[in-house]
């Protein structure tokens, strides 16, 4: 039933006016009105009668014309338009000339008059269809206010009264059945043209039921008592009766014929519409059986998929395969001048010592000379070598030069061991552009929460140039103290200094130049370890760096990490098996290594490591150090050989105290000078945790039990007691004792300690604009992220392709189960559609965040941009927003076929995917993967219900996207419902409050809506933690 509001829709007045498409007014007025065209009446309508009820219907066109266009406009966007469609009977009027002679020319006095057209849509929606008139009522009944009957009024000359003032005429002459083309409805006694796409002829009496076949009213019986025409014009819930039945066509409103083969006709159509292939469409269709043509659209878009994703995947194998050929070849080239330059210098030694003459020597190689970059060769063969190191593309030159340079630096390596601090600085400014050195020194550093205190009077400093290792029992505060070093105390109460190269600063400002490797191993798995390594070097690294420099720093660190054999592996993810374990974990070390920094905290970094690779990541470590870089690593049972790669070691007791800080050499010196020795085959510093935590039993010197140990070494070096020390302070009562430990030297001199902090500070004043390292920008960052993202997309194509599969099963069911309704224009079709798209799109967009939760902090930490990693993963993802509306319709669409067109449904596909895609942003950001999975199955179907509800606000719905969604889906459909179909489509857009102009106003505030979640979630990326 049509909702009662409708009652107001004024369209018949129109429909009269626009009646006569093709005749002209013969009123002699030469300016009729804006919106109405003259036009010349047909050769069967040149009667007198005929010209008066052209004259009539123009008059009440001129008068309801503007009114209609300015009330009604919401269901029809251009009005001559919609009513041309529906009432424009140029082709072929005899009906009206034809029902002119039935009536012996009381046509005219027969139309129903303003009044009557009023009463008549104010009874559309009721339930009661008894129409109280002064003909019709329980006083009169006259013979024309049955179904289907009509009369004349006696003065047809006040029917075309342009005021339109009179009250509704008496009708009781010439009462008759309705003209066939013509409808009268019950209780009016007048009659209205049938709108095109109608179809109503006479009725025939059904003597069983006696009702008037085709129509559903009965006639009153007794003598001469016929069947007339239809008997009202409505929706079509409220009457089914005058539309032309599907599977056939009307193209008059008295005409009836069968739609034929290879055609397809809907209810309501004025012609035949002509299929796509002719053969899936037999005779009286109603719709054509696209189906076939979903599946080759299907097909299609497998096969684009499929070439977009081999393809890519194919030119990254070429790239790689390219890129190992020219380092293969750049190796060789560089081994074969390390040889020449051996051979050289073993020649010249030999020549130095005279035991052989250099130029007589067949062997011997022939005048040498240094090439510009280092390189030296044979002077006869360097036109040679010249010309083929011209034919070296850019990249194989980069790697030559990279590999000539390390194995440079690797024969000019001096011994470890007998280096000094000062000849550490005094080398790295010699071999490699200077790094900035940083000391960081703590004094009384306590961290607290609440009453409990994790850090207790920490004093001391870590050193450039030097790796320290830091051990103690579990819970305590080796994490803390790590936190406590890079600046990360926001939410403890923080006491005592941290000082940066003797200066206080946050040291968020040189974040820049410190790399910290954390505990759990954050590297991304649908990477290959070379790219997790370059992008980080590249996003990292000074942005005026070359890109040969940038190749060489990353040659260094995979060599030097053992990471040759795998550069090339995925590093893979807990689904899909990838390297080892300790491989994983020097990739972790590699991220930090990469990017050169002055401070290398690293968290555990041998923990779940055998020996060798143990080992190797501590030499690593000391090839950093020995360019100045200070490092500094929590270990677990570090095996003794292993121990002593390390130059410095704090020993944490419980409760954030400091038992030892120190070098390495000196502390089973220390310990023993307390009575603590180590026994035979005991790793050290196992056994000093061991005796902190009471597992190992000794006896010390004096009153002192290893409780007091933090106690002693604060005694030791001078430092201030704390106040709930004092207590342990009078209980060992061996103050004596206590200077009887050997003071604890360096292996540095006075001297050479003197000299390192010279250099130190030096450094510091010489290249401190280095502490401001200037790393590339947002949009270089961008263009980095952006290939990340789009490799780790290619390589996620089976998620995606079980992506695209669930959509297309979803728009199978939709669209088989839920048929698009004329009934209410496809309503309860499109709701489900919001629903499916909205929560499949949703889980999809979790991907892009949720899982790299993780990678991300750690990015951002490091200072690398969070406007570019959204931003990337967000244009990337515009694929998936542009080709899923197009999965979906594959199905949903060829298998639903409806009248709305297929690019309509793509522009709003489109944007509910962009729109649901911001918010499923947001919730992978605002919760935990779990929470947020449930947020995005539960909210479409909370939104369409709001948004749907008439019950609800209407500035409630305002906010919900389903509702601007689905208005877009009906007005899509709407305005290909036209002709009978116009008081249906004025009532649906009436009841769910749509306006048919605002299909574009839809689309940009569901766009707008895509943007506005985009920006929230980029903000919570920024603030969120």
């Amino acid at each position: 039933m049509l909702p009662a509001p409708l009652a107001a829709v004024l369209l018949l007045p129109l429909v009269l006016a626009l009646l006569p498409a093709g005749g002209r007014c013969q009123q002699g007025d030469d300016n009729p009105g804006p919106g109405v065209r003259h036009r010349a009446l047909p050769p069967s309508a040149s009667s007198a009668a005929s010209e008066a009820l052209m004259a009539r219907m123009y008059t009440v066109g001129q008068e309801l014309a503007d009114e209609v266009q300015s009330k009604y406009g919401f269901c029809m966007s251009n009005v001559n338009n919609d009513f041309n469609q529906t009432f424009n009977f140029t082709s072929d009027p005899s009906f009206i000339s034809d029902c002119n002679e039935q009536t012996q020319g009381t046509l005219v006095a027969m139309m129903c008059s303003k009044a009557e057209i009023e009463l008549y849509l104010s009874s559309l929606g009721s339930k009661s269809i008894v129409r109280i008139s002064r003909n019709c009522n329980q006083f009169s009944w006259a013979p024309g206010c049955q179904s289907g009957w009509a009369c004349s009024a006696p003065d047809a000359n006040s029917l075309a009264n342009n005021s339109f003032e009179n009250p509704v005429p008496s009708r009781s002459e010439n009462c008759r059945p309705c003209c066939p083309g013509f409808f009268c409805p019950r209780g009016l006694t007048c009659m209205m043209p049938c709108p095109l796409g109608a179809y109503c002829p006479l009725g025939t009496l059904n003597k069983t039921t006696n009702l008037c076949d085709p129509y559903s009213y009965q006639i009153t019986p007794g003598s001469n008592q016929t069947c007339g025409s239809a008997d009202s014009w409505a929706d079509v819930i409220t009457t089914n009766d005058v539309f032309c039945p599907p599977g056939h066509h009307c193209p008059t409103t008295t005409q009836k014929f069968n739609c034929s083969k290879g055609s397809y006709c809907r209810k309501g159509s004025t012609g035949e519409n002509k299929c796509g292939w002719k053969s899936r469409c037999k005779g009286n269709s109603e719709k054509e059986n696209i189906t076939l043509f979903g599946g080759i659209l299907i097909v299609v878009l497998i096969v684009i998929l499929l070439l977009v994703y081999n393809c890519s995947d194919q030119f990254i194998a070429v790239r790689a395969k390219i890129s190992s050929k020219s380092r293969k070849k750049a190796a060789k080239i560089a081994q074969e001048s390390a040889t020449a330059r051996k051979r050289w210098k073993l020649a010249k030694e030999l020549v130095l010592r005279h035991e052989v003459e250099m130029y007589e020597s067949s062997d011997a190689p022939e005048e040498l000379a240094t090439s510009s970059d280092g390189i030296l060769h044979a002077d006869k063969g360097n036109g040679k070598r010249s010309k083929s190191r011209r034919k070296l593309n850019v990249r194989t030159e980069r790697f030559r030069r990279a590999y000539s340079q390390i194995d440079k630096e690797r024969a000019l390596q001096l011994d470890k061991d007998k280096l000094t601090l000062s000849g550490i600085v005094s080398r790295a400014a010699e071999n490699r552009p200077q790094r900035p050195m940083l000391e960081v020194a703590f004094k009384g550093l306590t961290l607290s929460i609440g009453k409990k205190k994790l850090l207790q009077c920490v004093t001391g400093k870590l050193s450039p140039g030097r790796i320290t290792a830091i051990m103690g029992p579990s819970g305590a505060g080796k994490t803390t103290f790590l936190n406590a070093v890079l600046g990360k105390t926001s939410g403890y109460k923080k006491d005592g200094l941290v000082l940066v190269n003797g200066k206080s600063g946050s040291m968020q400002s040189y974040k820049k130049i410190i790399g910290f490797v954390p505990q759990d191993d954050i590297v991304h798995g649908n990477l290959t370890v070379e790219e997790n390594l370059w992008f980080s070097g590249c996003c990292r690294l000074s942005k005026s760096m070359s890109k040969a420099d940038k190749v060489l720093i990353l040659e260094r660190v995979i060599g030097s990490l053992g990471l040759q054999e795998i550069r090339n592996s995925l590093v893979g993810t807990v689904e899909k098996r990838g390297i080892s374990g300790g491989q994983r974990k020097r990739v972790n070390v590699g991220i930090e290594m990469v990017m050169e920094p002055s401070l290398l905290i690293l968290d555990e970094p041998t923990t779940g490591l055998d020996s060798a690779s143990s080992q190797q990541l501590l030499r690593a470590l000391r090839h950093e150090a020995s360019q100045g870089v200070n490092v500094c690593a929590v270990i677990h049972q570090p095996s003794y050989t292993l121990f002593n790669m390390f130059d410095d070691f704090v020993l944490l007791a419980r409760g954030g105290l400091i038992a030892y800080h120190g070098p390495i050499s000196e502390v089973e010196n220390y310990f023993s000078g307390l009575g603590i020795k180590v026994p035979d085959r005991e790793n050290p510093p196992d056994y000093y945790i061991d005796i902190l935590e009471g597992i190992a039993k000794t006896k010390m010197r004096g009153h002192a039990t290893p409780k007091h140990l933090p106690l002693l070494w604060i005694l030791h070096n001078g430092y201030e007691v704390p106040e709930d020390m004092q207590k342990d302070l009078e209980e060992i009562n061996m103050m004596h004792e206590l200077y009887t430990v050997g003071s604890i030297t360096r292996e540095l001199s006075s001297v050479e300690q003197t000299k390192s902090k010279d250099s130190v500070h030096q450094n510091v004043s010489q290249r401190n604009d280095l502490l401001n390292r200037k790393t590339p920008g947002v949009l270089a960052q961008y263009r980095y992220y952006l290939g990340r993202v789009a490799k780790q997309r290619l390589r996620e194509a089976t998620q995606q392709a079980v992506d695209y599969l669930i959509l297309c099963i979803a728009g199978i069911c939709i669209g088989t189960i839920t048929k698009v309704n004329d009934d209410t224009l496809g309503a309860a079709s499109y709701g489900y559609t919001i629903i499916a798209v909205s929560l499949l799109c949703q889980l999809a967009a979790l991907r892009s965040f949720s899982p790299e939760r993780l990678q991300y902090w750690r990015e951002r930490e490091s200072g690398m941009s969070s406007v570019a990693y959204f931003l990337a993963r967000d244009t990337i993802d515009h694929f998936n927003t542009v080709v899923k509306p197009i999965v979906f319709l594959s199905t949903f669409y060829f298998f639903n076929n409806p009248r709305s067109t297929l690019r309509d449904n793509y522009l709003v596909l489109l944007a509910l995917v962009y729109c649901v895609t911001g918010i499923g942003y947001t919730l992978a950001i605002w919760f935990e993967l779990g929470l947020a999975q449930l947020c995005s199955a539960l909210l479409p179907v909370v939104l369409v219900l709001v948004g749907t509800d008439p019950k609800f606000p209407q500035f409630i719905k305002q906010f919900c996207y389903p509702k601007w969604t689905l208005e877009a889906f009906i007005v899509a459909g709407a305005k290909n419902y036209s002709g009978v179909w116009l008081i249906t489509r004025c009532g649906a857009l009436l009841k769910g409050g749509y306006d048919i102009n605002y299909f574009a106003l839809c689309i940009a505030i569901m766009m707008l809506n895509g943007v506005l979640f985009r920006f929230v979630a980029l903000l919570s990326l920024l603030k969120l933690r």
